[in-house]
This record gives structure tokens, sequence and C-alpha cells, in this order.
């Protein structure tokens, strides 16, 4: 395989935009330091890291393939490698697979509990470049695939899925519909003349009122979450936060220009981070 090659299978996992990684792997962060009461096990972290990181890689991959014959009418998606007829359709289709593979072999390290969680999961992360085709929700859907992960975290660090690890998860599952309705905003002439149906669509002028609706029900479910898992004020600072970067991401999207839609997206990585350095900070706190 020559490095031609190598660069085309890499831009097909998308590993030169690594923001979709973050976006996945910042609901597991916060699902394994609840799960662990601020000191999850070292090795199942890295597992989830590397199993995130597989899992993203994989879902681009099928997303290219359910999306190859759309791609080339979409301004932003059009150089992508099987758009572009870089990349065959087998050779990705094997490359999926490949990736599956590995990560199954790391979740095999994990509990009986959490290999199960694992097989949903890559049902999930499979079927939802399909929804578009079927229904104007389809962030919902990658909301549920990316979210995923913070119930196998907590079947991972206790072996159950209790109450309070459902509620971080339907918190969780909230926020991909929301950055994911600004990503597709940035589509969506592209989408109404091809066909493809997204929550951009589905919401038209009332896009930006719904993202702060769903935004402020977000933040909401976050405070139950605190409540429930008895976190301190760093943790609430961190919403504080979260809801000030929501400010700024609706000031971006006010005019539904496609690049500030872009931004807007692109701004919720420091989201996650900042609920993450809550949560780290609360714990840390709370030990001293």
């Amino acid at each position: 395989m020559t490095l031609a090659e190598l660069k085309q299978y890499s831009l097909l996992m998308r590993l030169n935009k690594p923001i979709g990684i973050f976006l996945v792997l910042w609901p597991t962060l916060w699902a394994l330091w609840l799960a662990g009461a601020g000191k999850p096990n070292l090795t199942v972290v890295v597992i989830f890291i590397l199993g995130c990181i597989l899992m993203r890689s994989a879902g681009c991959v099928i997303n290219d393939i359910a999306d190859r014959k759309f791609d080339g009418f979409v301004a932003r998606t059009r150089d992508r490698p099987l758009a572009a007829a870089r990349v065959s359709v087998r050779s990705a289709f094997y490359l999926f697979l490949g990736l599956l593979f590995c990560a199954f072999i790391l979740v095999l390290f994990l509990n009986k509990l959490t290999i199960l969680l694992a097989f949903v999961g890559a049902l999930l992360a499979a079927g939802y470049p399909f929804l578009k085709r079927v229904t104007h929700l389809p962030q919902l859907g990658l909301g549920i695939a990316f979210s995923w992960g913070v119930p196998m975290a907590f079947a991972a660090v206790t072996g159950a899925v209790a109450s309070q690890g459902w509620s971080v998860f339907f918190a969780a599952l909230l926020w991909p519909v929301m950055y994911d309705t600004m990503y597709a905003m940035v589509d969506r002439a592209d989408d109404l003349k091809i066909g493809v149906k997204s929550t951009a669509i589905l919401f038209g002028k009332a896009d930006r009122c719904m993202i702060g609706v769903l935004q402020i029900f977000f933040l909401l479910l976050l405070c139950v979450v605190g409540k429930v898992f008895q976190l301190n004020v760093f943790y609430y600072l961190s919403l504080v936060g979260a809801g000030a970067l929501f400010v700024y991401q609706q000031v971006l999207i006010k005019n539904a220009l496609p690049k500030n839609c872009f931004k807007a997206f692109l701004n919720n990585n420091w989201v996650g981070c900042i609920i993450f350095l809550g949560i780290v900070l609360s714990y840390v706190n709370s030990c001293g």
C-alpha cells in the first residue's frame, strides 16, 4: 500500500478532522469520571479513548459509503475519497469491518455487559447514516450513537447501568442534536436539492430558536446530573461557562451563514471540555 493510498484512507476516516473524535469522547469521559467517583481505572480509560477513535472512524467510513452518491452534489463533501472515486467501495467496506474488529478486540478486555452494549453501539453507528433518507431527525439518531459510550462506561466501571447512568445518557444525547443541527445548516441548501433530510430543514426559520430550547434543556438536565452525583460548585461553574459558549454560538448562527454555523459547530468542543473539567475539579476539590 502506497503513502498516497494511506492518505486517502486517513481522509476517509476523517483523521485530519479530529473534532468528531472529541465530540464522541467528551460525554464518555464525563461518564467514566462520574461512574468512578473521580477515580476511574486508567486501563478502562485508555480502552475507551481508543474505542472512541476507532468507532468514530468507522462511523465516518460507513457514512461515506452510504452517502457516496449524494456527496458529489454537496459543496462541502464533493472531494471526499469515495465521492471523488479515489477509494473503492469494497476497500472502504473492508476498512469499516477492520475498524469494527479492532474495537471489538478492545471491548473484550471489559465485562460481559459492556460487550453486549458494544454490539448495540456498533448497530447504532452503522444505522445512523441511513436515517437521513427516512426521517428529518437523523440528528437524534446521531445523539444516541454518540452518547452510547455513556452507558458503556457505567457498565465497564460499575458492572451495571443504574438510573444515575441513564440520567447522564439522556442529557448527553441532546448535545449532538444541537451541534449537528448547526452542522446541517451549512449544507441545508444542497440537502434540499438532493432530498436529504435533517433537523436544519425540519426547523427551518425556527432553527436558532429550537437550538436555544435544546441548549436550555441540556443545561437543566446537567444540573440534575450534578445533583444526582452530588457535585460541587466547580461543576456548576462549568455549566455557566457552557452556557456562555451557547450564547456565543447563538450569535454566530444568527444569520445562518454557513461559515459561522460551522464555526459554532466546532465551538462545541470547548463545551464538552469545560464540562469535563468541572467534573474533574469537583471530585478533586471533594477529595482535598
